[in-house]
C-alpha cells in the first residue's frame, strides 16, 4: 500500500493518539447511519474530527507516496535500454505525478491546504510508503517495482474504491486502473528480460530477491500489532485487514512468478491445502520500522530531492500567483 497511516502517524511512532468522543449525538447518529448503510460521506457532511484527521493523514501520505515514488524510477528515464522502454517509463512516472495531484485535491476537500501537506512532508513530520526508500540498482528493478510494488499497491488500493469518503473513493477508481496497467508493464518488461541472456535472467532474479520481502511489509504490521486498523474498518476507510491483504498478494503472485520463471526468496513458501493458501516465512519488522523512522538507505536522499524540487519551483508558483492577481485586477476594472 502507498500509505501506512493506520500504522504510522505523523511523527513516526507506531501508535495513534487517543481521540475524544464527539459530543453531538444527533450528528454522530446520522454519520453512523451513513457508514452502516455503506454510503458515502461528502466534504460538506458533518464528520467526527477523528475521522477527518485520519483521512487527511491517510490521503496525504498516499499522495506523498505517489510523488516520492516517481524518484526511484525517474532516475532510469535517461538510461532506459530502448526508446520504447523510455516512452513507457516517462508515461508511468507522469501517471504517478497525476495520482499525487488527484489525492492532494481529495485531501484539500477536508480543509487541509496543499501547502500544509507539503510542509509536513518536507519537515519530515508526514510519512510516505517505506518502499520508496530503497534504491533501484539495475534496469530489472524498474520492472520489479512495476510487477511487485505496484502489484502490492493495487491489492490494497482496490478496496479503497469503496472507501466511505466520496472524493477519495472516486479518485481511486482512476488510480487503480492506471496502477493495474503499470503492473502489467512491469511484468512484461521482466518477461522480455527472462527470454534474454543468462546475465539478464540473473539480473531479474537478483531484483526479485531484494524487493520481495520489502513488498510483503508494504501491507503494514500483523493485525495484532495494528489496533488502529479496527477503527478504520469500522469507518469504512479500510476494508480488508493487513494480514488478509498480504495473503491475497502472496497467493496471486506465486503463480505469476512461476510463469515468469523466477524463484521467490522464501524457503518457507509452500501451498497449504488445508488452509487453501500459501504459507510464507517471517518478515523482518525491525527493518520496516527502521526505514519508516527515517533510517533507510535512501530516506535522506528522497526527502532532500523533494525539498530541492519545491524550492527550485518557487518562481513558477510566484509567477502563477502574480498572473492570477493581474487577471483578477483586470476583471475588476472591466466590471467597474
Amino acid at each position: 500500500m502507498y500509505t501506512q497511516s493506520f500504522n504510522v502517524p505523523d511523527g513516526g511512532t507506531p501508535t495513534l493518539q487517543a481521540v475524544s468522543v464527539p459530543v453531538d449525538a444527533d450528528l454522530q447518529a446520522r454519520f453512523d447511519a451513513v457508514i452502516d448503510a455503506d454510503g458515502k460521506i461528502e466534504p460538506r457532511d458533518w464528520m467526527p474530527e477523528a475521522y477527518r484527521k485520519t483521512l487527511v493523514r491517510q490521503i496525504s501520505q498516499h499522495a506523498h507516496s505517489e510523488i516520492v515514488g516517481m524518484l526511484p524510477e525517474g532516475n532510469w528515464i535517461s538510461r532506459a535500454p530502448s526508446l520504447k522502454r523510455k516512452a513507457i517509463l516517462v508515461a508511468k512516472v507522469q501517471d504517478e505525478g497525476g495520482h499525487g495531484l488527484y489525492l492532494y485535491s481529495a485531501a484539500e476537500t477536508l480543509g487541509t491546504s496543499r501547502d500544509q501537506m507539503f510542509d509536513a512532508l518536507h519537515s519530515g513530520k508526514a510519512k510516505y510508503s517505506s518502499i520508496f526508500n530503497y534504491p533501484t540498482l539495475t534496469w530489472a528493478d524498474v520492472g520489479v517495482v512495476g510487477w511487485l510494488v505496484d502489484g502490492a499497491a493495487i491489492m490494497n488500493q482496490i478496496p479503497l474504491c469503496r472507501c466511505s469518503f466520496g472524493p477519495y473513493a472516486r479518485a481511486m477508481i482512476r488510480v487503480c486502473k492506471e496502477e493495474s496497467f503499470h503492473q502489467r508493464q512491469g511484468f512484461e518488461s521482466l518477461m522480455t528480460m527472462m527470454q534474454g541472456t543468462a546475465e539478464q535472467k540473473a539480473m531479474v532474479q537478483d531484483a526479485v530477491n531484494r524487493w520481495w520481502w520489502k513488498c510483503l511489509a508494504m501491507f503494514g504490521p500483523p493485525d495484532a500489532d495494528s489496533p488502529n486498523s479496527v477503527q478504520g474498518m469500522r469507518w469504512g476507510i479500510k476494508r480488508i485487514s493487513n494480514d488478509d491483504l498480504r495473503q491475497k498478494f502472496v497467493d496471486a503472485t506465486v503463480p505469476q512468478a512461476q510463469v515468469l520463471g523466477v524463484t521467490l526468496p522464501d524457503p518457507d513458501l509452500k501451498w497449504n491445502a488445508e488452509r487453501g493458501h500459501h504459507d510464507f516465512g517471517a518478515i523482518d519488522w525491525d527493518e520496516f520500522w527502521q526505514v519508516v523512522n527515517g533510517n533507510g538507505p535512501c530516506n535522506q536522499e528522497r526527502l532532500a530531492t523533494r525539498v530541492k524540487a519545491w524550492e527550485d519551483g518557487a518562481w513558477v508558483r510566484e509567477a502563477a500567483l502574480a498572473h492570477a492577481r493581474k487577471q483578477e485586477q483586470r476583471a475588476r476594472k472591466e466590471a467597474a
